[in-house]
């Protein structure tokens, strides 16, 4: 398997945890809470393997500028969205989403300052 199915892979599994986990944190489902404590763990090596293998060099800026927008989304809050718990909903989804793409940024950054800095 190439390393760009790796890191596809890694990126929708990273995004259908983002979501579950986000939906359990919410309705407190059984299963969901028993694992909850590994589920920022998990998003955060699923980032690292999305950084170092999905994201190519011409797509970097593209990358970091999306993840920035989503971790100051992140920061927002959606409470104010009173609907049927919407507002927590998607506070969960989009946190546990910057959680996802916070490591994959990190790494994709540095790539980008060492390919610059090595004159490539």
């Amino acid at each position: 398997m190439d390393t760009e199915k790796i890191g596809e892979y890694a990126f929708l599994a990273g995004m259908a945890v983002a979501v579950l986990a986000a939906l359990g944190g919410t309705y407190a489902a059984a299963v969901i809470a028993s694992v909850a404590g590994y589920v920022p763990m998990l998003l955060v090596l699923l980032g690292v393997v999305v950084g170092l293998v999905n994201v190519a060099e011409k797509n970097a800026t593209a990358f970091i500028v999306a993840a920035i927008a989503l971790v100051t989304a992140g920061t927002a809050s959606f409470s104010a969205i009173n609907v049927a718990e919407l507002g927590a909903l998607l506070n969960a989804v989009v946190g546990n989403l910057a959680a996802l793409a916070s490591p994959a940024a990190v790494i994709v950054a540095a790539k980008a300052i060492y390919a610059h800095a090595s004159g490539q």
